[in-house]
């Protein structure tokens, strides 16, 4: 089978979760002798056409910012479909699969599956619905809401990589047809393998090093001030609880001086981006970590956290898909965001676990599913009935 994949950002020069997602599914392809090829923003240096782990890459255009003062920057995501159609239509494929965010790219798929009757696959990681009204404000975001809502009309082929995510399919943007859903992974394997941060430290510091880890990109969506605020709350019966914030962004400076103005410095520690190996680690020596995300379009961080065997507390927000992941109680809490009662959900865990009560068996078990080497399979499945279909 040869495939396309679409989407600006291209892993490793850009690390989210669906530059993730194209990568181990393109490179799983690969090895099993499928021609995968990807088609983004040429992110590196050199010739626009090279080989990267078994997959074909191609660089559409100059690499340019993706965000401009915190949002996505529309020009550039313009430019790219506009630069993509003359590089994507001169090639046959048996299927195209396109990241539908962030919209404009999907237009130009639509338009070569037409022209080169190749079925067209739209691979939906979140919906935003009327949040658009809160992303760009009343007159943008109408905009921005009717492209989602066209984008959706055009597409005839559907992947939601969430349950929540194809309910909001359905009901904000009302599609009827049937959507495959297919969810991101984990590479349980390598996981396995990477020690807890602090194996090799003396015996007195062994084991969970941190109480509370937070993982993801700073950002005010995130709500990692509350995270904060939680800890402070909890600092009043444990003075040495111990939280660690990986990841790094524009939210940085002001919650590093907000955490210097509440007195929290000795209890929150900043690790900044962390190498993946490094960041597992540190969610293995950790007892729950947080989301306390507004919006998440699937919540990867979440997963990887239960491969660890690591429970999590997640948020009762309405753009936050993460919560769809935890069952309520068994792998972790999903509650409102409020410091007080993310504060009472991590306080359970931790007692929970100083009297050696252990979610891991449950959580690894639910693990399992999200194995990449089992989605590959039925990414596999839906893209013949796709084919099959058209």
């Amino acid at each position: 089978m040869k495939v396309a994949f679409v989407y600006d950002a291209v892993y490793p020069w850009v690390k989210g979760g669906a530059e993730v997602r194209i990568h181990e599914l393109g490179r799983r392809l690969s090895l099993q002798g499928h021609d995968v090829h990807l088609f983004g923003i040429k992110w590196w240096e050199g010739e626009d056409v090279l080989q990267y782990e078994g997959m074909t890459l191609h660089g559409v255009c100059k690499a340019r910012d993706l965000y401009v003062n915190g949002k996505r920057s529309i020009s550039e995501a313009l430019i790219f479909s506009l630069k993509l159609f003359p590089v994507l239509v001169r090639e046959k494929f048996d299927l195209i699969d396109v990241s539908v965010f962030p919209y404009f790219s999907c237009f130009t798929v639509k338009a070569v599956s037409v022209l080169k009757s190749t079925p067209a696959v739209f691979t939906w990681h979140e919906v935003w619905g009327d949040y658009w009204y809160e992303y760009l404000g009343k007159r943008k975001g109408f905009f921005g809401l009717a492209i989602e809502a066209a984008v959706a009309k055009i597409s005839k082929n559907d992947i939601a990589v969430s349950e929540w995510t194809k309910n909001r399919l359905e009901s904000v943007l009302g599609t009827k047809r049937e959507i495959a859903v297919l969810p991101n992974g984990v590479d349980q394997k390598l996981i396995s393998g990477i020690k807890p941060a602090g194996q090799d430290c003396s015996e007195k510091q062994k084991g969970k090093i941190y109480d509370i880890i937070f993982a993801g990109r700073l950002i005010k969506e995130k709500n990692v001030d509350v995270l904060i605020k939680t800890v402070s709350l909890l600092k009043k019966d444990n003075p040495e609880v111990c939280c660690c914030i990986a990841g790094d962004g524009p939210e940085r400076k002001a919650l590093e001086k907000f955490t210097l103005e509440i007195g929290m410095q000795k209890n929150v520690e900043f690790a900044g981006f962390q190498e993946y190996r490094a960041l597992i680690g540190k969610i293995k020596a950790s007892k729950v970590l947080v989301l306390p995300s507004s919006r998440e379009g699937f919540g990867m961080v979440v997963i990887e956290a239960f491969a660890c065997g690591v429970p999590v507390v997640t948020v009762k927000e309405k753009y936050n898909a993460a919560q769809g992941l935890i069952a309520d109680g068994i792998d972790g809490f999903v509650v409102g965001l409020d410091e007080r009662e993310i504060a009472k959900a991590i306080d359970k865990i931790i007692k929970e676990h100083q009297e050696g009560i252990k979610y891991s068996e449950a959580i690894l078990n639910k693990a399992k599913k999200y194995d990449w080497d089992e989605i590959v399979k039925n990414v596999l499945i839906a893209y013949r009935g796709f084919i099959k279909k058209d």
